[in-house]
């Protein structure tokens, strides 16, 4: 190989490097741009939050309650709650991609109205095969309004609630922001802006656990 041409090659290789490193540097600020875009419309001041106000990693999810995938994760958010108590805190949007889901979010708007949100959102949780229209099932949303009760909300006050013009507002909200950031199934999750890489359970649990170490080391801790 002459000398002429290991200094071609040498350019070439230059070139490539430069045009990757190019090309990795603007994917990483445009996926920056698209986390610190999702992290202005995933969490309204209006947005249920279960856990510290101030937690450094945020969990937002997408939930529908008639979604019995939302059920099934239901215990391991929880879980990771439980796990990491004052470094994790869950927001929670209501979208409604079922059959009598729009009434049940405004049920479990008009319970956190009562200081009842967590109860309620349980008790109808566990009710959920009994008045979801699942299976060939019919809809029976009395029995969702019984779970309700059962955790302790005042039905006739919830009815009138229900219907308030900022519940509406807030429930149109959460909808307007799940379809901004493409969100077409429940449950979707988002970590600190960050949507899962794949949908699972242990595909959860690992960016929360990265999000939470890049969060300690930023602390010290």
């Amino acid at each position: 190989m002459t000398r002429r041409t290991v200094v071609v090659l040498t350019a070439v290789v230059a070139v490539l490097g430069f045009a990757i490193a190019a090309y990795l540097y603007n994917r990483s600020v445009e996926e920056q741009a698209a986390v610190a875009l999702r992290a202005t419309t995933l969490v309204r001041p209006h947005s249920p939050v279960f856990g510290p106000e101030d937690a450094p990693v945020t969990i937002v999810e997408f939930f529908d309650p008639s979604c019995g995938t939302c059920r099934a994760f239901h215990p391991i958010v929880k879980q990771i709650r439980r796990q990491y108590p004052r470094t994790v805190r869950v927001v929670t949007r209501y979208v409604a991609f079922h059959q009598g889901s729009d009434q049940v979010n405004r049920i479990l708007a008009a319970a956190r109205l009562q200081g009842l949100l967590e109860p309620v959102l349980e008790s109808v949780l566990a009710a959920q095969p009994d008045w979801s229209a699942h299976g060939g099932r019919p809809l029976n949303l009395s029995k969702a309004w019984r779970a309700a009760a059962a955790a302790g909300l005042d039905v006739g006050r919830a009815r009138r609630d229900m219907i308030k013009p900022d519940v509406t507002e807030t429930l149109n909200q959460d909808m307007a922001d799940a379809e901004a950031a493409g969100v077409d199934k429940t449950p979707t999750f988002f970590v600190n802006g960050r949507p899962l890489p794949s949908f699972g359970v242990d595909q959860l649990f690992a960016l929360v656990d990265e999000e939470v170490a890049i969060a300690r080391k930023s602390s010290g801790s």
